[in-house]
């Protein structure tokens, strides 16, 4: 795998040049500390990942990420993962989440497979979204870390029960965190079912790269490697279309700043948007690149899943966060990679479902670089 994502970032084609971190000869070290009590008296752990100068924070809660600390061009570290002091800022908020067993929005909260109907939870009007009322991001998951000469890592499981949230199927999943030398984070999700069902998951961390709290990310250099996008109607439900980006906002084949046309976007008030890869999947891609000049951090994205949705944080208002910084409207960005929204009701789209004795495996992998002016 390492082979394979050298590669992959050693052929994306940026506008600045990058300067990977210097790696430490250091061991890479994972530990676990307790971070936080449940509601219902259970303990939650925490688990610090540091490779070099990468340090990444998770938590059980929701398998969160609660961290991602990395230099600047001036070795200056600062987290550019936007989050909370405590395990109370995360409780019924989604910051870093792993989101399911249906990332994103499915339409009238209910859908058919194999001719049977199945209601999941309407927590959006009268549309399903991110799983339910208690999706992933809010149960506990288990986790344990592990290490090797290059990589520290942390793996998390969760039983998701036939019925829950109206999904059929019990469903084992594991997600594996690992950082390594290159100064990469790579997120790998596996599932599992005993009964046909359907499943899409992601992560749902907000990014800048200025570091969390230090203002908009309008200034962040974009380029997102997707020639379409999936039109969608005012609750955000796609049409069933799929459509050039060419001539408009959405437009990120050549890099362009978040900010030069996001005040275009009126009916989302910022980036709400599912940019397509292609119906094929399953192998890893080039997806996404961004810069900030200020501090010359750089993140560029690969993915095996199809689609991508870049959300502004639109919706965030005067949330105080960790170090008591206070985080703003358009003060990150996500990067939710994932099969496309309402997919379960559009069979022109790639197919979600997993069926017992096929495993689900998809991969997102985030590598933090420095750009240097001297």
């Amino acid at each position: 795998m390492s082979t394979l994502k050298r590669s992959l970032f050693a052929a994306f084609a940026v506008v600045v040049c990058a300067h990977a971190l210097a790696a430490e000869p250091a061991a890479p070290t994972a530990t676990t500390r307790p971070w936080g009590t449940m509601p219902d008296g259970a303990g939650v752990n925490r688990f610090d990942l540091k490779v070099g100068t990468m340090e990444v924070g998770v938590i059980e809660y929701g398998a969160t990420l609660v961290s991602i600390r990395v230099p600047d061009k001036d070795d200056k570290i600062d987290d550019v993962l936007l989050g909370f002091d405590d395990l109370e800022g995360y409780l019924n908020r989604n910051f870093g989440g792993v989101t399911g067993r249906f990332a994103n929005r499915i339409g009238g909260a209910k859908f058919t497979l194999d001719g049977v109907e199945y209601n999941v939870t309407p927590n959006a009007g009268k549309n399903h979204i991110h799983g339910g009322r208690k999706g992933f991001d809010k149960v506990l998951w288990k986790g344990h870390t592990f290490t090797t000469e290059t990589e520290a890592g942390v793996r998390l499981t969760y039983l998701s029960k036939d019925g829950e949230e109206g999904y059929p199927g019990n469903l084992n999943v594991t997600v594996t965190y690992t950082v390594d030398r290159q100064n990469s984070l790579t997120i790998h999700y596996e599932a599992t079912t005993d009964k046909p069902t359907v499943i899409n998951l992601t992560n749902h961390a907000y990014f800048n790269l200025a570091g969390a709290g230090s203002g908009s990310v309008r200034n962040h250099l974009a380029r997102i490697f997707a020639e379409n996008f999936t039109p969608a109607d005012e609750a955000l439900i796609p049409t069933g279309e799929v459509r050039s980006v060419e001539g408009t906002p959405l437009d990120f084949l050549r890099p362009a700043l978040i900010g030069d046309r996001i005040d275009d976007l009126t009916a989302t008030r910022g980036y709400d948007h599912n940019f397509v890869f292609g119906a094929t999947y399953g192998r890893l891609r080039r997806a996404a690149f961004f810069y900030d000049a200020a501090t010359g951090r750089q993140m560029q994205l690969a993915t095996t899943e199809p689609g991508m949705q870049l959300y502004t944080a639109n919706h965030l208002r005067d949330l105080k966060g960790r170090d008591g910084k206070v985080y703003h409207q358009h003060g990150a960005f996500c990067v939710e990679t994932q099969h496309y929204p309402d997919s379960p009701n559009k069979p022109q789209f790639p197919s979600v479902i997993l069926r017992p004795g096929v495993k689900f495996d998809s991969i997102t992998m985030f590598e933090f670089t420095v750009h240097r002016t001297d």
